[in-house]
């Protein structure tokens, strides 16, 4: 007869790794105010007192730590190689953020919609760190070491404009397909680089040089 398995232990990084993917799960599907320690513990298979035991905040504590965990992975999305043509580059990166939003529906909104009853100023903080990081990642992009108001405020407009589009893509049944919208938000980024171009040179050097390697 075959000895079974020997029982391991989980390390405390490995068990508050498993507890923060079992909230991110919930939270993937249900919102915030909608989940409990007691949904948490069932999902990952060990007791409530548990739960508190590594996240002694209750749920407040949790909440935060999975979004911050969440924030992490969708900043990660425009994490791309300086390689290639601009546009593609923003395409995969887009491919990823939407593949997160289609994953985590129900939390996506939870989280950036705000109202939620544990949202607080350090919550928002984390949220607002995901749009910052990812200004940067876009930047970086577009090779500007130094970039000017009206670039920066282009590029951090387009964000939002993802991410409304995002929560009303869920809203809309996830319509329309998700190739055709990561088309259309990268079309709107060409097309809001084309209007701030008219009033800032720095911008409109970029969009040249956008329109040559297309």
């Amino acid at each position: 007869m075959s000895a079974a398995p020997a029982y391991r232990r989980l390390s405390v990084e490995e068990r508050r790794s498993q507890l923060l993917d079992a909230a991110l799960q919930l939270f993937a599907h249900r919102a915030p105010e909608d989940v409990s320690l007691d949904d948490v513990a069932e999902a990952a298979g060990v007791s409530r007192p548990l739960v508190y035991r590594y996240f002694p905040g209750g749920k407040q504590q949790l909440y935060e730590a999975a979004l911050r965990s969440a924030a992490e992975e969708l900043q990660q999305c425009f994490d791309e190689p300086l390689e290639g043509p601009l546009l593609p580059r923003l395409s995969r990166a887009l491919d990823r953020y939407l593949t997160f939003v289609d994953e985590h529906d129900a939390g996506f909104s939870a989280l950036l919609q705000g109202g939620s009853v544990v949202e607080t100023s350090r919550t928002t903080a984390i949220v607002d760190g995901v749009r910052r990081a990812a200004a940067e990642h876009i930047l970086s992009h577009l090779q500007v070491t130094d970039p000017g108001l009206h670039l920066r405020m282009t590029v951090r407009m387009w964000i939002t404009a993802v991410e409304a589009a995002s929560l009303i893509w869920l809203d809309e049944g996830k319509q329309p397909p998700v190739a055709e919208l990561r088309d259309w938000l990268v079309d709107q980024f060409v097309a809001v680089l084309s209007v701030t171009a008219n009033r800032d040179p720095q911008t409109a050097a970029l969009a040249e040089q956008l329109a040559a390697d297309g």
